[in-house]
């Protein structure tokens, strides 16, 4: 077994417990003869800025999937998404004290400051006929439409760069990896990671955040898979 490339979730796994860069883990990427692509709930520019600070190509998936970027010398491609995130964001508005996190940059979804509480705006989102969803990042809530994930991502991202989903390792600590994890080749959770993400891995790291994705790595080194 063999795999051409690494796609890696940003916060909670190539960081530190206070969400900086984990330095060794940035240390052990630069080794790497391979693809890395990061893979974030994030905004496009900060993947790329965190790809150009790693030494990357600029490969990333940024909004949960809907957007990339194969390279820094090409613009990003972003799914088109926002109309029903934004009636279920006017909805829940009339419950709670919403606040938005990067408006002016968010293409495809919307996040929320996580200060409210998350399961009755679920319930109460069930009462609409929407095609979207709430996701717990860690960092934000996210409003995003159903039909788009960082594995919806990853395939895209992955058929730019001439490559298949399956032929990607995929490391990640959160519920909004899963679908990465599902249609990877591989997926590996680092050991802060949520129970979810730990039950889709194949292979669970005992070291934590960017400690668990250099153990990660070294890994697939002495299997021989990269």
């Amino acid at each position: 077994m063999k795999f051409k490339a690494i796609v890696a979730d940003i916060d909670g796994t190539i960081t530190c417990e206070k969400r900086e860069l984990h330095l060794e883990a940035v240390k052990k990427i630069r080794t790497l003869k391979l693809p890395f692509v990061l893979a974030t709930g994030n905004i496009l520019c900060y993947a790329r800025t965190a790809s150009r600070l790693i030494g990357l190509e600029g490969a990333v998936i940024a909004e949960n999937g809907g957007a990339v970027a194969v390279r820094f010398d090409l613009q990003g491609t972003y799914e088109e998404s926002m109309e029903e995130c934004e009636k279920a964001y006017s909805f829940l508005s009339q419950y709670f004290n919403l606040t938005k996190l990067d408006p002016h940059y968010r293409k495809t979804e919307i996040a929320l400051r996580r200060d409210f509480d998350l399961e009755k705006a679920r319930s109460l989102l069930k009462t609409l006929n929407l095609d979207v969803e709430m996701v717990d990042t860690k960092y934000a809530i996210h409003i995003k439409s159903k039909k788009v994930n960082k594995g919806v991502g990853l395939k895209k991202l992955a058929n730019m760069m001439g490559l298949k989903a399956r032929d990607f390792v995929a490391i990640g600590d959160s519920a909004n990896d899963v679908e990465m994890f599902e249609v990877s080749g591989f997926g590996i959770a680092v050991g802060n990671g949520d129970e979810i993400i730990k039950e889709a891995a194949d292979y669970v790291t005992e070291a934590t955040y960017g400690d668990g994705a250099i153990e990660a790595i070294e890994f697939l080194e002495e299997k021989g898979w990269i």
